[in-house]
């Protein structure tokens, strides 16, 4: 039961960090608060995220169902979100060499907003599938696989807008 608990408790910490993500920036704008600093470091924490949890979530599958279509899974929403987020810091580095703002975009906030919750669930999910029938076992899997390929879509999807928003930077810094 305390484990219950416990992993509940995560799932609901990671959705309010969620939306403390989404917000953070408003409110930083709102209060007058804002900062170069701050524009880059919101986006590290969410890469720390990333870096952590999802790895995990691929481990702790993997530890569980070697062969499984979940761990697959996992491992390429994890290869999609690295690459991702190493080419978006790449594209903002080369912007901020030319002055570009270089606060993360709508999207991006979006999709580290909705990932955070999708983490717990899947956590949820791996800490606890093996306690439910089989039926609700292959929903709930189901419904991790929807969310992992739906976020890793979306992932997709920024990659295209940060790449489009930050060529003509990449432009000038190949003409020199």
């Amino acid at each position: 039961m305390l484990a219950v608990a416990l992993a509940s408790s995560a799932c609901v910490a990671m959705f309010l960090s969620g939306i403390t993500d989404l917000l953070d920036g408003r409110l930083a704008r709102k209060w007058g608060v804002v900062s170069t600093l701050g524009k880059m470091a919101d986006p590290l924490m969410d890469k720390i995220f990333f870096f952590v949890a999802f790895p995990v979530l691929l481990w702790q599958s993997l530890r569980q169902d070697p062969c499984g279509v979940h761990g697959l899974s996992l491992l390429v929403f994890n290869i999609v979100y690295m690459l991702r987020d190493t080419w978006v810091t790449f594209m903002r580095s080369v912007g901020a060499l030319y002055g570009a703002d270089v606060a993360a975009m709508w999207l991006g906030k979006v999709r580290t907003a909705l990932s955070f919750p999708a983490a717990g669930w899947i956590y949820v999910y791996l800490s606890f599938h093996c306690m439910v029938p089989p039926s609700l076992d292959r929903q709930w899997l189901v419904s991790c696989l929807v969310i992992e390929a739906l976020l890793a879509l979306l992932t997709m999807w920024s990659v295209v807008t940060y790449t489009v928003a930050y060529w003509p930077y990449l432009r000038k810094a190949m003409s020199r």
